[in-house]
């Protein structure tokens, strides 16, 4: 199964209380506490969200996080960057592949293609579209059989 993890999840709750519209700086402990999130948790998305580009931080009594970009110009796929790492869902479709059997893989390619599909339709989808709480939930198919993707549980307001 493809799943973001927890911590890319949660960078995200984070990033979307920094992109509330208010132009504005927050410490951790304010994010944390906003967000319903650990301090210690929150500190570490942000050391890494920074290390991507993502947040800015100010030192000092009036210091904090915000956006480095507008929420517009970060995409799903910056924040997995940061948190997870570039998306690969096969060895083989990793820029750093090591599969022993990619010489003799019929498939590889296929899969390669699939991964770059992903990767740019998260590089469509920007922290503003995120934001956006009136978004139609996608029908899929699956094995020939619709299903609906269920309207995920809102997490508390940022």
């Amino acid at each position: 199964m493809l799943r973001i993890s927890k911590l890319t999840d949660y960078g995200t709750v984070v990033l979307a209380h920094l992109a509330d519209g208010r132009p504005r700086v927050a410490s951790a402990a304010e994010l944390a506490s906003a967000t319903g999130l650990g301090l210690a948790t929150v500190s570490k998305l942000l050391k890494s969200l920074a290390k991507a580009g993502l947040v800015t931080s100010t030192r000092g009594s009036r210091g904090g996080y915000r956006l480095a970009r507008d929420a517009a110009r970060i995409s799903a796929a910056n924040v997995i960057d940061a948190l997870d790492g570039p998306v690969s869902i096969t060895e083989c479709s990793a820029s750093d592949s090591h599969c022993d059997y990619e010489a003799f893989c019929c498939v590889g390619s296929a899969w390669q293609r699939i991964n770059v599909a992903i990767r740019n339709a998260l590089d469509d989808i920007s922290l503003e579209d995120l934001l956006r709480s009136n978004s139609p939930v996608p029908r899929f198919q699956f094995a020939g059989m619709p299903i609906a993707v269920e309207k995920p549980v809102a997490h508390k307001k940022v």
